[in-house]
């Protein structure tokens, strides 16, 4: 009875990542298809944005999973239930334990082989436009830079800080054979949490970054909303009007017989391109003008402002929160050699007065929980499509 109490729990908690997993692939194959360029978007290059996207925010859904599979373990006086003996809930806890070790090792995967592969393949390809071969090699060969960073972070993550026995006569085979049972103790997921360790590092300047930036370009895009395709296509019709009376222009100049200077030509023929790109421009917000989604679009623009206001309010909520649980941990945890533990909350944040009242009505503590993530995935974008991708002062 308790081995079929742990698998419905474990059934229902998994069923809802599994809808969540479908949500996510949906929504990176939307994403991902709306703002790639379509003349130079390549297959491969496209399901590897949409894979590495779907990773990461199933990774995120994972959370409120764990969450659910571990507070439905749990009377609400905090007891585990009866059903939940030492085996069920660990046999729980290790299902979702090799989930997050799965998804991480596939991050990895993408971090330092494939993503790069990928990349450099298609750098090479628009530099050189020799045989696959060539291509091939060169990505390798420039991957191979991110595999061996990899390993170092591996081997880091693995040896350091290893805790050998200080025996002043054991020989070199035994210290060596010591690293390999200690490597074998661990199976590896110590190297492993220290590499996810060590992206989380950038992750976190990230954040910084584009999070903190997305928290206001986001809400403020909204409410000041986009250039509507009417009047881009006013200021693309004037384009063209200017480009053909400089066509007619330098024509006038030959037609007595006359040939065009060098200059002139060269001129000619790059007017005559911009004005092929007008005219492919006007067709383009022609189509666009005329489309569903743009009256659809004008129709909540109202609505686009509510949720403008609403995420502006949601920025000051979160500011507020991390503020006073950081000053919290500043003046009552109980320092930096215990991770800034606090034994009791002596400054309470919204957030954290706001999820127990919630969590007297399923499921609306997971779905506060899920919005959040949600939240900072959606801001970080923000960010990242308003700033773009920077390595120090290069622009990616």
């Amino acid at each position: 009875a308790k081995m079929a109490a742990a698998a419905s729990d474990l059934l229902t908690g998994w069923c809802l990542f599994g809808l969540a997993l479908l949500a996510i692939l949906i929504f990176c194959w939307v994403y991902v298809r709306k703002y790639q360029s379509r003349r130079e978007s390549e297959v491969i290059s496209t399901i590897t944005a949409i894979f590495a996207l779907a990773v990461a925010l199933i990774t995120s859904a994972l959370l409120p999973v764990d969450i659910f599979l571990v507070s439905y373990m749990k009377n609400q006086n905090g007891t585990f239930k009866v059903w939940a003996d030492a085996n069920v809930s660990r046999q729980i806890e290790d299902t979702v334990l090799y989930g997050y070790y799965t998804l991480y090792s596939i991050i990895l995967f993408c971090v330092f082989l494939w993503i790069p592969f990928v990349y450099f393949y298609y750098e090479e390809k628009e530099e050189d436009d020799g045989n696959t071969c060539s291509q091939v090699k060169t990505a390798l060969k420039y991957t191979l830079g991110f595999i061996t960073i990899c390993a170092v972070l591996l081997l880091i993550g693995e040896f350091v800080p290893l805790d050998i026995p200080n025996k002043k006569n054991s020989t070199e085979w035994e210290k060596v054979k010591l690293l390999f049972e200690e490597f074998g103790s661990s199976h590896g997921l110590t190297a492993l949490s220290f590499s996810i360790s060590s992206l989380t590092v950038i992750g976190m300047l990230a954040a910084i970054t584009y999070t903190a930036y997305g928290m206001s370009a986001l809400p403020l895009n909204l409410i000041k909303g986009t250039t509507s395709a009417s009047y881009e296509r006013l200021e693309n019709t004037e384009d063209i009007e200017e480009v053909e009376q400089h066509l007619l222009r330098i024509k006038s100049k030959c037609r007595d017989g006359r040939p065009l200077s060098s200059r002139d030509r060269r001129t000619l023929q790059h007017l005559e391109e911009r004005l092929r790109t007008l005219r492919r421009r006007e067709r383009h917000l022609e189509s666009i003008e005329k489309s569903w989604w743009t009256k659809a679009c004008q129709a909540i623009r109202p609505l686009k402002i509510v949720w403008g206001v609403f995420f502006i309010i949601v920025a000051l909520l979160f500011t507020v929160s991390l503020f006073l649980s950081n000053l919290d941990k500043a003046l009552h945890s109980a320092g930096f050699d215990s991770g800034f533990i606090i034994l009791g909350t002596n400054l309470t944040n919204p957030l954290n007065m706001l999820l127990p009242v919630l969590q007297r009505v399923f499921p609306l503590d997971y779905i506060l929980i899920t919005t959040i993530v949600m939240y900072f995935i959606f801001t970080s974008m923000a960010g990242i499509r308003n700033m773009g991708i920077w390595f120090f002062w290069t622009r990616v």
